[in-house]
């Protein structure tokens, strides 16, 4: 049994080519930013034409893109959820003695 050696300048983070600088950018997108880029980037990929590391830039902007969007989406959920709750809640003890107190 061999034991591999970790190299140290390996990391568990997959090399990306987008920059902290897209990356901080991105995070700030709203949503309509993001998907619109997105949209952007999906079309360079399906045009064609580009070559190895062109497309794989597209599909990392992609996919940083998508992220973005979806969690956007998930916050407007959960604001929405919480919402309904408390609506629920408020109908649940209209007209009764504990909205009263």
């Amino acid at each position: 049994m061999t034991v591999e050696a970790q190299d140290p300048k390996k990391t568990d983070t997959p090399a990306s080519s987008l920059t902290q600088e897209e990356r901080e950018r991105i995070a700030t997108m709203s949503y309509e930013e993001a998907r619109d880029q997105l949209i952007q980037a999906v079309q360079a990929l399906e045009a064609g034409g580009l070559n190895l590391d062109q497309s794989m830039r597209q599909w990392e902007l992609g996919e940083a893109l998508a992220k973005r969007a979806q969690t956007l989406l998930d916050q407007v959920r959960a604001k929405l959820d919480a919402a309904q709750a408390e609506q629920q809640t408020s109908a649940d003890t209209a007209g009764t003695q504990s909205n009263l107190e």
